[in-house]
């Protein structure tokens, strides 16, 4: 039989999709097609409805049995009571893989949905079926046109993704040209009746694709397997995990959920200390490390240099950057020598934070040779920019020519939010590779991670 990782990447390469239970009016069903279609899934499309003979263009089938051609995977979305007899259709029709959208299983707590589960996975297993769900979203792969949602980037990029919320792939799929990311791989795993998270980390530890992995966990069925998937993994590329449950309070909810059962945070603690993961807490947090992992280079170094227009700010970055176990780079004679040449003298520091004061909202150019100067110096290993002009035009040209020094200095930036700061120009750094943080504390915690990840790793990893 074909190993789970080949038969995981057969599933993300499907030559065909069927859709069962597609409805005809606009609902929730509905946007599985709608999304293969907006995404340009390249390959046959078979809705499945006995009740239309086409929808939305496309021939429809009244069964498996009727499509003329393969299938590769199924996409079903008739109510638990009739899934399986559609397994048992997909069985015969030699379906290689099943993504199972509504819930109503095991999580439920009843014996009735919990033998129906396991009838599910067993009928799958004997024809060599996998299953993705229950009560899950399947896949999105852009490079080949797998989509669960419509309007999802179409971008191709080196992220990874598991997760066991729809919602929350969903809505990291809707932000991430924002935020400069793009995906390799992703899969909304539901309750994991057959396939489940440590199976798509050995998938993902070996994809070519894939340089970076994010993960949110709602439950580990089988603890062992998943550190075992997690070493292999994280030995490759970073794992960033995101796990709930951890509280009574979270723990109640996850179960109510996908059905998961929760653990103790000292025990979570501890499989990520000897997996070697990165853990997090929160979609911020997850989605800024997602960001950092993708867009620092490797080779970080732990000498930070602050240049801030707000004095309050740059305080607050330098205290951020002690914290995260960062220090705060010293400056060289001749970068303070430089400085002071176009820094005004009153109300401004050229010591590290260096605090180019209020003037430089009025003069964009005080920023802009501040850091052209300071990315020069030989001490400094990264630059943390809080800045922001009057108007459109003048940020439009520090934009620009900040993106331009950093890829002549090749030293890592990183941008910091003020209130007011046009998003457009924030996605413009991320788009070129500059990670735009909320926040100098959020930034300062990203970078950390990356440079302890970097310095403890024995495996490096590339963009």
């Amino acid at each position: 039989m074909e190993s789970t990782t080949f038969r995981i990447g057969e599933l993300f390469n499907p030559r065909s999709v069927a859709i069962v239970g597609v409805p005809r009016g606009l609902k929730v069903g509905k946007l599985f097609l709608m999304a293969l279609i907006d995404q340009g899934f390249q390959g046959p499309i078979y809705p499945v409805n006995p009740n239309a003979e086409e929808i939305d263009g496309l021939k429809t089938y009244p069964d498996l049995h009727s499509i003329p051609g393969p299938v590769d995977l199924a996409i079903i979305l008739v109510p638990h009571s009739n899934t399986l007899s559609i397994i048992q259709d997909c069985a015969k029709k030699g379906v290689k893989g099943a993504v199972l959208f509504t819930a109503g299983y095991k999580e439920t707590g009843t014996a009735e949905g919990k033998a129906l589960e396991e009838e599910l996975v067993k009928t799958a297993a004997a024809s060599g079926m996998r299953l993705i769900g229950p009560n899950g979203m399947g896949l999105y792969c852009p490079k080949t046109g797998l989509s669960f949602f419509p309007q999802l980037s179409k971008k191709s990029g080196p992220v990874g993704i598991i997760s066991h919320s729809g919602s929350l792939t969903n809505i990291l799929g809707y932000i991430a040209p924002k935020k400069g990311l793009g995906f390799s791989k992703v899969v909304s795993l539901g309750n994991e009746c057959d396939l489940t998270c440590a199976d798509f980390l050995l998938y993902l530890a070996d994809d070519a694709d894939t340089k970076v992995i994010g993960a949110y966990i709602e439950g580990i069925k089988d603890g062992p397997f998943f550190l075992d998937a997690l070493k292999k993994a994280s030995a490759e590329k970073p794992v960033i995990l995101w796990k709930v449950g951890l509280t009574p309070e979270g723990s109640k909810a996850a179960a109510s959920h996908t059905g998961a059962l929760a653990g103790s945070a000292n025990i979570w603690e501890g499989i990520v200390n000897q997996g070697g993961g990165i853990a997090v807490t929160g979609f911020e947090a997850w989605v800024d490390s997602i960001m950092a992992f993708s867009m620092l280079p490797t080779g970080l170094g732990n000498q930070i240099a602050v240049i801030s227009g707000p004095g309050g700010l740059a305080v607050s970055a330098a205290e951020a950057c002690g914290r995260e176990g960062l220090k705060m780079a010293e400056l060289s004679p001749d970068s303070k020598s430089m400085l002071s040449g176009f820094i005004p003298s009153t109300g401004t520091s050229l010591n590290n934070p260096i605090d180019i004061g209020l003037t430089a909202s009025l003069d964009i150019n005080i920023y802009i040779e501040s850091a052209g100067t300071v990315a020069k110096d030989p001490g400094v290993d990264a630059i943390a920019l809080i800045g922001i002009g009057l108007d459109i035009d003048s940020n439009n040209k520090y934009t620009e020519a900040i993106i331009k020094i950093q890829k002549a200095s090749g030293k890592p930036f990183m941008m910091i939010n003020i209130p007011g700061f046009d998003p457009e120009l924030a996605q413009r750094f991320c788009e070129a590779g500059i990670p735009f943080f909320d926040s100098a504390e959020r930034a300062m915690k990203s970078y950390a991670r990356v440079y302890k990840y970097q310095s403890r790793s024995s495996t490096q990893w590339r963009k």
